[in-house]
Formats: structure tokens, sequence, C-alpha cells
């Protein structure tokens, strides 16, 4: 079967969690397809070289669309006329649609597969079999974040969550298929057919992410896009709520915050106890140099990458009730779950005092990864609903 994947983004490098989310995807589901990629680019510091050396053994066919950056602003303008979501704007483009229009008819593909609401735009009107993979509820992320936006950023986050109910609703009807990443993240879709939403899952490459541990530099690590509001808010939840109480009974606990594209509020936590790497090429090193992994998020949706590779790797885990959920692992077994900053703060004490505690919860927490989050066990359903819901291949 020949599949056309539209992304917002080109699946490299994997510092974000679609970009993970779909390059393992596309990896997967060549296996058995021959796979059309065409990758929308905002960004202008992308090695689409290196990007397209890595995409290209699992694809017959690798596509980048520049989406420059005053057609992203004039898009944001016509889409806040039109009533269109303005990040729907913002990954929108006449000549990306043309792009996208020529390769449907060059190679004329048996199903379209895109992911996110972003890309949904370029091909709700064709006629071919069509998946949309919502991944995430971005009315639901966006209403969680109103609640401890500034003043002046309510209104914007308010328009655009009216906005993007209204569209979750309308592309609903226009697509065969829908896909999102988690149970909880389906009950939070606000439509009442939400149930015939397909769950996949993401995975984890747990023989790329596996227990090696090298010198130990520091007590905690917390990693993920530090640009993402949700980690933005968690890493300053982390230094001024949770560090806190847990420095009145152990001063020199060290804190490593690692991720790509740091925010200044991210940038200004840093100190003698607590540093802000910013982009590391090998992430894994973070996991591995680190005594405990935390990830103390409070806004956003959706299962978190970052739990799944630092548990893969043996480092044992420390979260939230709302990044457990969609995780479902079992808490004072394979993971260890806290809400508030004392909650918290207790539990990285209790595995800072106990070895041996450390080593159960991590060896639990690799065993139940390996068991439940394969890729290709993941991938499968997707696979599965593409090839029920399209007519006999051409190809």
């Amino acid at each position: 079967m020949r599949i056309l994947i539209l992304l917002s983004r080109i699946p490299y490098p994997l510092e974000k969690g679609d970009k993970l989310r779909a390059f393992y995807q596309v990896k997967e589901l060549s296996k058995s397809n021959e796979i059309i990629l065409c990758a929308l680019n905002p960004m202008k510091n992308i090695d689409k070289q290196k990007a397209f050396a890595t995409l290209q053994p699992y694809c017959r066919s690798v596509n980048f669309v520049n989406l420059p950056y005053t057609a992203r602003l004039w898009n944001v303008f016509l889409a806040f006329f039109k009533g269109l979501p303005l990040q729907v704007g913002y990954f929108y483009n006449s000549f990306a649609f043309r792009k996208i229009k020529k390769l449907i008819n060059d190679y004329q593909p048996d199903h379209i597969y895109c992911q996110l609401l972003r890309t949904a735009e370029y091909v709700k009107d064709s006629s071919l079999p069509k998946t949309l993979d919502y991944q995430d509820v971005f009315s639901y992320g966006v209403k969680r974040r109103y609640r401890n936006a500034s003043l002046w950023f309510k209104p914007f986050l308010k328009l655009e969550y009216h906005r993007l109910l209204r569209y979750e609703e309308k592309i609903f009807e226009l697509f065969d298929n829908k896909t999102i990443i988690s149970e909880p993240d389906r009950k939070l879709m606000p439509h009442r057919n939400r149930q015939k939403i397909v769950i996949v899952r993401n995975g984890v490459d747990f023989e790329f992410f596996k227990p090696d541990k090298t010198k130990t530099i520091y007590d905690i690590v917390f990693t993920g896009n530090m640009h993402y509001p949700p980690n933005v808010d968690a890493a300053r939840f982390l230094v001024v709520d949770i560090m806190p109480k847990v420095w009145r009974n152990s001063p020199a606990t060290k804190l490593l915050l690692a991720g790509a594209s740091p925010d200044v509020s991210v940038k200004a936590l840093a100190c003698e106890k607590v540093e802000v790497s910013g982009w590391i090429d090998d992430i894994r090193e973070a996991y591995s140099s680190s005594v405990i992994f935390i990830a103390p998020m409070r806004i956003g949706t959706g299962l978190q990458n970052k739990l799944l590779e630092a548990m893969a790797m043996n480092v044992p885990s420390i979260t939230t009730p709302l990044a457990n959920e969609a995780l479902n692992a079992t808490s004072g077994k394979e993971i260890l779950v806290g809400e508030s900053a004392g909650e918290l703060s207790e539990l990285i004490l209790k595995l800072l005092k106990n070895p041996g505690f450390q080593q159960d919860i991590a060896k639990n927490a690799r065993a139940f990864v390996v068991k439940n989050f394969s890729w290709s066990e993941a991938t499968a359903p997707l696979n599965a609903l593409i090839k029920q819901t399209t007519p006999q291949a051409k190809h």
C-alpha cells in the first residue's frame, strides 16, 4: 500500500514529541507499505541533508516544504479573519498546498495520513481515504495553559481555545479515521463520537535507551523541549517550589535541566545547584549521569516520551498524576507519583536515601516499558486501521 504521510515538522532531530512519534511511525509503517513523506519546515536551522539521509531508507520519496517566516505571519493574519485556529494558519501556505496536491497527483497514494490538526487543512477536501492523528487534544492543552497565563496573554488563549474546539469538531467529520495517543486524551475530546477515535500509543526504542550507567554527576534530571510551555512550567515548579524543600534536607543535591531551546525563564533558573544545559547531542547522557528522573508536569496532555526513555534506561522516575494517567504505571512499584511540591520533594528524598529502593523501582520500570511500549506494537493498530479503511491497494 502507498501512504502519503503529511507532517507539520521535519522529524529530525528528535527533540520534540511529535517528531519522535512521526519518525518511528514512518519507520514501522515502511515495513509493509510504501511511504511518500511530506514534511513542512517552519525552521531555518534544520540540517536538511542529514534529515533526508536519516529518513530516506524508509521512504520512496522524501519531501521538505519550507514555510517562510513572512508567509507564516501573513497566514496567521488570514486565519484570524477566517475564524481558524491561529496555529492552523501558522502552518498553512498556498505554495505548500500546491506541492502536496502535486505529490498526490504524481504518486496516487492509496491513503493519506496526517499528523496533528496543523496539517488537516491541506487535505480535508481530498476524496482519498485519510487518517488524522490528533495526538493530543490541542483545545484542552490551551485551556490548561489559560489558568496560569498572564493577564495580557489570556484573551489570546481564550480565542485560540474556542477556535480549536470548533476546528477539532469540524475536522472529525472530514477524516475516515482519527487517532490519539491515550485513553485520557480521548476522554478529553469534546465530540459526541469520541469513542470512534482509535488509541495509537507512543513507544520507546528500548534497544537505544538501555541501561548505561556512567559517572554520576547529578542527583536529579528533568529533560524535554525547554521552550514548550508545559515543560517551562514544570521546570519552574521544580526549581522554585520543589527543590528548596529538598535542599533543606539535602543541601548538596544537584539538578540538571536538559533540553533544546531553553526559554529565558528556564535559563534564569541556573545557579550553583542547577545546571541548564540546553541541547544535548545524545540525551542518554543526561539520563545516565543522573540518579533520579522527575517530570513534575502540571499542564499539557499526552504521553510523556521522556518518562519512557528514563524508565527504559533504568533511571528511577517520579511524576505527577497528570503525566502518569496516560502512562498507567503502578505507583510505588514502577514509578513514584506525587502532586504537590511537598509530596514530590518527599519522594525525591526517599529515593536519594534508599539505593535499594532506587534499584527496585528502576528494574520494575524497565520491565514495564519493555513489556508495554515497543514501537512495533504501538504502531500496529495504526497500520491495521489504515489497511481496513482503504480499498484494495493499486500498488
